[in-house]
C-alpha cells in the first residue's frame, strides 16, 4: 500500500512517501509546488536506479531509518531492552490524522510492542515546519539515540555551514563540505553551549547570501544534544538531530525528541534568516505584539561585588540620563556574596548591603521612571553555602567533582528542589516591585542529563504562571544556552559575555539568522573592554549596541561630559526608530572587503532603511570597495545619507560622497553597482540612512 501526505507553506512544500505501509521518505522539500502537482507522477519520479551489486534495490532512507530496512548509514534509532539485548524496529503504518496546518502519523512495530509517533506542524506565515517524534514502547527500554523526523538533505549542494565557539567567541560560522562520510556536531556540556549552537545552513550550488535556495535547521532543545550529517555512498545525504542523554542510568516507555525546526528559502541564507526571526517573535516568545522595549542598564561590569546603595542610586540617575529605561541589578545582592565563590543557593537580601532591603533602591529608581530587574543563578549553588551544609545531596555528579567558576549544578530534576527554587524567587517577587529576571547558568553540568533540562522548563513555566508580567531573560555566561526551547519560556538572550564591540559585531552578524533583533541584547561596554582588553571608541561601541535590543554596562560615572552627550543621541536615536526595527525585513550585506560587517533594515512599509556598516580592521584595499545593497525596490530612487557624519574618523581625502552630501540614487543603483563608503579608521560604524523619494 502506498501512502502519501503534503503540507505546505506560503512559500515551500514538503512531501513523505510510504511504501508497502513502512515508515515514510521525505520526497521533496523545497519551493512550494503548484496546487495541481500529482504525487503519484512525483513518487515515480524520484524512485533511484542503482548499479552496485550489494542490495537488489535502494534501502530506504525514512524519516526513522532502520536495521530492518537494511539502510546502511546511521541509523534513526538505538535502543536495548533491560537485558541489554539490542531491540531492532520494523514499523508498519497504523494510522494518520491530517488537518490544514499539522499532520500526525502513527506506526506499530507488534513484535516489540512500541509506537512511533511523527509530528509535523506547517507555519504559514513565517514560512516554516516543526517536527518531533514520539516512541512508547509497553516494556521499559534504553534509548541511546533516538533522531527528531530525519531530514532528506539536498544533492545540489557543496557544503554545509555550522556554528563553534567559546565563552566569549560564539557563533563562529564554519564551512564543511559534503564528503562521503558522518560529520558530527556534539554537546555533552548538559546546555546548547558555546560551542555547539544548534543550527545548521545548506547553500545549495546556486545560493548566495540573498538569492538561490537554502535549508536551514534548528534543533530546539536546551540540553545536551547532537547532530549527524551523512553523505552515504550512493550520494544521498540524511541530516540528524536529537538529544544527548546519560541513557545508561535512564530507562523508560516513552521518548521524545524536542522540535525540530526547518525552512527552505528562495532567497538565500538571508531568507532563511527571516523565517527564523519571524517564527521565534511570532510563534516562540510570548510577549505583547506591541511591547515597546526598554533601554537597559546593567551594572555588572560597573561595580561587580561592590554594592554600595548611594553609589547605586548615583549610578542609576546617571543611567536614566542618558537613556536607560530598566535597571538590572546584577550578582551580589544577597546574604555572604563578595566573590565568585559563596553563597549561590542562599537567596536572601544581604542586609549589610541593603540594611533596609532592595525597596530603597528600587523606590529611586522607580521615581526615575526606570523599571526593575533582579540577577539570578537558581540552578546552581556554591559549596560555601548554608543551602549545600543542609543539603549536598541536592547536587548534581560527586561530591568530589571539579567544581566550575567554584559552583555545583542543584539536581532540579529533584522535586524539592524545585520547589525550594519557585519559593525563594517566587518571595522576592512578591515582596519587591521586580519586573525582569536575568536568569544566569555559568557553568556545564556534570554530565548531559535530558531530566535536568526538563526539569528547567517546568520551573521557568511555573514562575511565568504565578507572574505572567515578568521578563526574563536567559543568560548562560552569555551564549551558553541560546535555542529555542528555552525562548519558549524566556523573552530576552544574552548573545555573549564579551562587550568587546569588535567582537559583538561578528557574533551579532551571525546571530541575526536565528534571533529577532528585539530579544537579542547588545550593551555599550567600557572603554576598555574587560574580557578582550581592547580599547575602542564609544561611537562605535554605541552604535553597535543600536543594532539589537540596546542597554549599557559602564560606570556611567566614567564618561566625560561629551562622551554622555554622544551615548544620549545615539540612544535617543535608537529609541526613535525602535518599533520599525523590531520588524524590519533584516539582510545581511556580504563584502569583496572583509574588512566590512553590513546588513540593511528595511522597514515593513519598505520606504525606509538604515544600513549599518561596521569597518573591522584596516581594509586591504586602499580605495573602499563599493556595498552593494539588497532588498530595496529596483524602479524607486532613494535619498540616501550618512546619518553620523560625526562620528566617522575618515581616512579619506575626497570633499564628496556621503561625508558631505545626501544622494539621491536608483534602487537599482544601490543594489547593482553599490554604495561607495568613506575611507574609515577600524572600529567605525557607518549609519546610512535611505528613504524613497518621493
Amino acid at each position: 500500500m502506498t501512502n502519501q501526505w503534503r503540507l505546505d507553506t506560503l512559500d515551500q512544500t514538503l512531501v513523505l512517501l510510504s511504501l508497502n505501509n513502512r515508515l515514510p521518505c521525505l520526497i521533496y522539500w523545497g519551493r512550494r509546488l503548484p496546487d495541481n502537482e500529482n504525487l503519484n507522477s512525483l513518487s515515480t519520479a524520484v524512485a533511484k536506479d542503482w548499479g552496485d551489486n550489494l542490495l537488489d534495490k535502494v534501502p530506504e532512507l525514512s524519516v526513522l531509518p532502520e536495521q530492518s530496512a537494511n539502510f546502511p548509514g546511521q541509523l534513526g534509532c538505538k535502543m536495548r531492552g533491560l537485558d541489554g539485548m539490542i531491540l531492532s524496529s520494523n514499523f508498519v503504518f497504523l494510522k494518520d490524522e491530517a488537518k490544514d496546518n499539522s499532520l500526525s502519523l502513527v506506526f506499530l512495530d507488534k513484535a516489540i510492542e512500541q509506537t512511533y509517533t511523527l509530528t509535523i506542524i506547517s507555519f504559514e506565515e513565517s514560512n516554516m515546519y516543526s517536527l518531533s517524534a514520539k516512541i512508547d514502547s509497553k516494556k521499559p527500554i534504553f534509548m541511546d539515540w533516538f533522531s527528531a523526523p530525519v531530514i532528506l538533505a539536498p544533492q545540489n549542494s557543496n557544503e554545509m555551514i555550522d556554528y563553534g565557539g567559546q565563552w566569549g567567541g560564539e557563533f563562529r560560522s564554519q564551512i564543511t563540505p559534503w564528503v562521503t562520510g558522518t560529520h558530527l556536531r556534539e554537546s555533552r556540556s548538559g546546555t546548547t553551549s558555546h560551542a555547539n549552537f544548534p543550527g545548521l545552513l545548506i547553500p545549495t550550488i546556486e545560493s548566495s547570501e540573498n538569492s538561490g535556495s537554502c535549508y536551514g535547521f534548528h534543533y530546539g532543545w536546551s540540553g545536551g544534544h547532537r547532530m549527524i550529517a551523512e553523505q552515504l555512498p550512493d550520494g544521498r545525504r540524511q541530516v540528524q538531530f536529537g538529544n544527548t542523554e546519560n541513557s545508561d542510568l535512564i530507562s523508560g516507555n516513552s521518548f521524545e525528541t524536542a522540535k525540530l525546526y526547518i525552512s527552505h528559502s528562495s532567497n538565500g541564507i538571508s531568507g532563511v534568516g527571516k523565517s527564523f526571526r519571524s517564527h521565534v517573535a511570532n510563534s516562540i516568545i510570548k510577549a505583547p505584539k506591541d511591547n515597546v522595549r526598554p533601554v537597559h542598564y546593567n551594572c555588572w561590569e560597573a561595580i561587580y561585588f561592590d554594592h554600595n546603595i548611594d553609589q547605586l542610586k548615583e549610578i542609576a540617575s546617571l543611567a536614566s540620563e542618558i537613556g536607560a529605561e530598566r535597571f538590572v541589578l546584577d550578582d551580589g545582592w544577597f546574604k555572604g556574596r563578595d566573590s565568585a565563590n559563596s553563597s549561590l543557593g542562599d537567596w536572601d537580601v544581604d542586609k549589610n548591603k541593603y540594611p533596609s532591603g532592595l525597596q530603597p533602591l528600587i523606590s529611586h529608581i522607580h521615581s526615575l521612571k526606570m523599571s526593575f530587574g533582579l540577577w539570578f543563578e537558581p540552578e546552581m549553588v556554591s559549596p560555601n553555602s548554608n543551602l549545600y551544609r543542609q543539603h549536598p545531596e541536592w547536587i548534581m555528579g560527586h561530591k568530589d567533582q571539579t567544581l566550575g567558576r567554584d559552583q555545583l549544578v542543584l539536581n532540579i530534576a529533584i522535586k524539592d528542589v524545585e520547589d525550594y527554587l519557585f519559593k525563594k524567587i517566587s518571595a522576592l517577587l512578591t515582596e519587591y516591585p521586580i519586573e525582569y529576571i536575568k536568569w544566569d547558568h555559568n557553568r556545564v553540568l556534570p554530565y548531559p542529563d535530558a531530566s535536568q533540562t526538563k526539569s528547567l522548563y517546568v520551573l521557568l513555566k511555573r514562575i511565568r504562571l504565578a507572574y505572567p508580567k515578568v521578563e526574563i531573560e536567559s543568560c548562560s555566561s552569555g551564549g551558553g544556552r541560546i535555542d529555542y526551547g528555552i525562548l519558549e519560556n524566556t523573552q530576552r538572550v544574552w548573545l555573549s559575555d564579551s562587550n568587546d564591540a569588535i567582537e559583538r559585531l561578528r557574533i551579532q552578524h551571525e546571530a541575526i539568522l536565528w534571533l529577532p533583533t528585539s530579544i537579542t541584547g547588545s550593551h555599550v561596554g567600557p572603554k576598555v573592554c574587560h574580557t578582550s582588553g581592547r580599547e575602542l571608541p564609544l561611537a562605535f561601541r554605541a552604535w553597535v549596541a543600536a543594532q539589537r535590543h540596546m542597554g549599557f554596562e559602564m560606570d556611567p560615572r566614567a564618561l566625560s561630559p561629551s562622551d554622555k552627550a554622544l551615548l544620549k543621541a545615539v540612544t535617543n536615536w535608537w529609541k526613535e526608530n525602535r518599533q520599525w526595527m523590531k520588524d524590519a525585513n533584516i539582510l545581511r550585506l556580504p563584502c569583496v572587503d572583509k574588512s566590512i560587517t553590513a546588513e540593511i533594515q528595511i522597514n515593513s512599509s519598505e520606504n525606509h532603511f538604515v544600513v549599518f556598516a561596521g569597518q573591522n580592521a584596516l581594509s586591504e584595499f586602499s580605495s573602499p570597495v563599493p556595498l552593494v545593497l539588497s532588498g530595496l525596490d529596483s524602479m524607486a530612487m532613494y535619498n540616501v545619507s550618512l546619518y553620523n557624519k560625526n562620528h566617522i574618523n575618515s581616512l579619506g581625502k575626497s570633499d564628496g560622497g556621503l561625508l558631505q552630501k545626501t544622494l539621491k540614487l536608483s534602487g537599482q543603483f544601490l543594489m547593482n553597482h553599490g554604495l561607495q563608503l568613506p575611507k574609515a579608521f577600524p572600529a567605525s560604524m557607518m549609519v546610512i540612512e535611505g528613504d524613497k523619494a518621493a
